[in-house]
C-alpha cells in the first residue's frame, strides 16, 4: 500500500504501543488480552484489596491502577454490547473484593453485593463510561488536526473492496455519533 510517497507491507496482524492491532480490527481479542493483563495486575495487588488494614479510598486508588491497565487505549475501541459486558463483570470483581460482603441485617448471613449497591457505593463512572467519555475525545482531537493529516484520512476514509455479506458492523464513527446523540450534541 503507498501512501504520501511511502510503502507499508500489509500485516494480518501486529502490536504497535502494546496494542494489538489487526487486519480486521478485531476488539474483542484486543479486550480479551486487556482483561488478561488487568486480571494479571488485579492477582499481583488482591490481598491488598481485602485487607482491613487498608481505607477504601487507598484500595479504590489501586483499582484506578488496575483500569488505567484495561483502559489502554480504549478511545479508539468499538464496543460491542457482549464487550460492554464482560468489561463490567471485571470492574464489579474487583469492586466487590474492596467492598467486601454485605450483612443481611435480619438474618445476619453475609452475601455479596449486587450490581445497584456497588454503584451506589462506588462514586466513579463506570468503565463503559468512561470508554465513551474517551472515545469522544479522541474524536475531538482528531478533529482538530485537519484533513491533511494521515490520522484523519485513516479514520475518514473508506476502503477499497466488496463488503461481507451481511449487516454492516458498527465502525468507531458510528459509535461516536451515538455517544454524542446520548450527551445531548448535535453537531
Amino acid at each position: 500500500m503507498k501512501t504520501d510517497n511511502s510503502f507499508f507491507e500489509r500485516m494480518e496482524e501486529f502490536k504497535y504501543l502494546g496494542t494489538t492491532l489487526t487486519d480486521q480490527n478485531s476488539i474483542p481479542e484486543e479486550i480479551k488480552s486487556r482483561l488478561k493483563s488487568g486480571n494479571a495486575c488485579y492477582h499481583l495487588v488482591q490481598n491488598l484489596l481485602s485487607s482491613s488494614l487498608l481505607s477504601k479510598s487507598l484500595k479504590l486508588r489501586y483499582t484506578e491502577l488496575i483500569l488505567l491497565d484495561v483502559l489502554y487505549e480504549c478511545g479508539t475501541w468499538s464496543l460491542k454490547l457482549r464487550e460492554e459486558h464482560r468489561l463490567r463483570v471485571f470492574e464489579n470483581m474487583v469492586l466487590r473484593r474492596i467492598f467486601g460482603p454485605k450483612r443481611d441485617e435480619v438474618t445476619g448471613d453475609w452475601g455479596k453485593l449486587q450490581n445497584e449497591e456497588l454503584n451506589d457505593m462506588y462514586s466513579s463512572p463506570n468503565i463503559v463510561w468512561v470508554i465513551k467519555s474517551r472515545r469522544m475525545r479522541w474524536a475531538g482531537h482528531v478533529a482538530c488536526v485537519g484533513e491533511s493529516r494521515g490520522v484523519y484520512r485513516v479514520l475518514v476514509g473508506n476502503t477499497k473492496g466488496k463488503r461481507p455479506l451481511g449487516r454492516p458492523r458498527h465502525r468507531w464513527e458510528d459509535h461516536i455519533k451515538i455517544d454524542f446523540q446520548k450527551v445531548g450534541y448535535g453537531g
